[in-house]
């Protein structure tokens, strides 16, 4: 198949979003329309030097409402340093997690306090609030009527000292808030990913210095199943296809991995891509499955080099195939979703070549 920049034809691009340091992309639909939440790391200060982890952190994030064919502005929460918004329900309600890494214009503060927020009369309403330090990701998931929330957190930087809790956690819903239930060890953690597969649960773990791991409940906790010992840990994302569990794993300094579950262990069958890998996005398409690589940047923060494309994948014969790139900016995250018959991906893109923050994130139809 042909290679072009828009993903060898899969992708037309429809709508730029006028982001800024945008780190995710969450899409959510409930009895209010289609929504998108965009967290934001930082704005651009005006005469200050390129830096990544620079700018002014005490931002916003904008929630966009899908109206005829694109995203219009619809309202906005305080996210200062934002990195994160989980969408979930639990017994009909709605909620927003969110988590910022970070306040400030520099010097930066990264205790911080991640809120849950409650969708009330049109409105949302802060529920709660988690005191944490260099938060990135939280992640729902329920199984056997539990409600779980994974806060994927930590950073490591010489002379700070965590005032709040640094260790990634998971925290239970009791009917009226979440409280704490497991700890996890990692130093820098990026994020969670679970599955329930053959009757039991599986939960990954990705950190950047402590090495990642995959966990097994043991019908009270998660509890090591299998590690991997390497810095650059991002993202887990988990399927299932041809009666088998697999599972790929982003490394944003060497590449990702795709693994098939025997049973025991999962073992790697696939390398795709190199360095830069940052998110993955599973996409069910009229044509088959596809998998989107989110790519960052390489390099460091100091000395970012920003990957101008992402790549698409096709699942084809246990394996995925790379079937096109298309540009992106620094990305950072991606999402679909379908309307009215038609699937849709909105990807995050975070920093301009020149090391900028503002950067538009961009809205595409999926035509695979």
């Amino acid at each position: 198949m042909a290679r072009t920049e828009l993903g060898a034809g899969l992708l037309t691009r429809l709508q730029e979003l006028p982001t800024s340091g945008a780190r995710a992309v969450e899409v959510f639909t409930t009895d209010e329309g289609t929504f998108l939440g965009v967290p934001q790391l930082a704005r651009d200060v005006p005469g200050e030097a390129p830096y990544m982890n620079g700018g002014d952190s005490d931002i916003e994030a904008p929630i966009y409402r899908w109206q005829d064919g694109r995203f219009v502005e619809h309202e906005a929460l305080p996210l200062p340093g934002g990195e994160d918004i989980e969408y979930f329900e639990i017994d009909g309600r709605r909620f927003l997690a969110v988590a910022g890494i970070r306040t400030g214009k520099g010097p930066y503060d990264l205790d911080t306090d991640a809120v849950l927020y409650e969708r009330i009369a049109g409105a949302w309403v802060p529920l709660q609030s988690f005191p944490v330090f260099g938060a990135k990701q939280w992640t729902a998931f329920s199984f056997d009527s539990r409600h779980f929330l994974g806060l994927s957190q930590g950073v490591v930087v010489d002379g700070v000292v965590p005032k709040h809790p640094r260790e990634s956690c998971l925290f239970e819903w009791n009917g009226e808030r979440f409280v704490p239930f497991q700890t996890f060890n990692g130093k820098w953690g990026y994020n969670f990913a679970f599955v329930s597969f053959g009757g039991e649960h599986y939960l990954a773990y990705a950190d950047h210095v402590s090495g990642s791991s995959v966990n097994r409940w043991n019908g009270e906790k998660f509890v090591p199943l299998q590690t991997f010992e390497e810095n650059g840990g991002r993202a887990f994302r988990f399927f299932e296809a041809d009666g088998a569990l697999w599972m790929l794993h982003a490394n944003l300094l060497k590449h990702t991995t795709l693994y098939r579950f025997d049973g025991a262990r999962f073992v790697e069958t696939q390398v795709l891509g190199g360095p830069g890998g940052r998110e993955l996005c599973l996409i069910d398409g009229k044509e088959g499955r596809y998998l989107v690589r989110v790519c960052f940047i390489t390099g460091t923060p100091k000395a970012p080099v920003v990957v101008p494309q992402s790549e698409i994948f096709r699942w084809r014969d246990g394996c995925f195939e790379l079937v096109g790139d298309f540009a992106t900016s620094a990305a950072t995250d991606a999402a679909s979703f379908v309307d009215d018959g038609q699937r849709y991906l909105v990807v995050s893109n975070s920093l301009s070549e020149a090391i900028r923050f503002r950067t538009d994130s961009t809205l595409y139809r999926f035509n695979g």
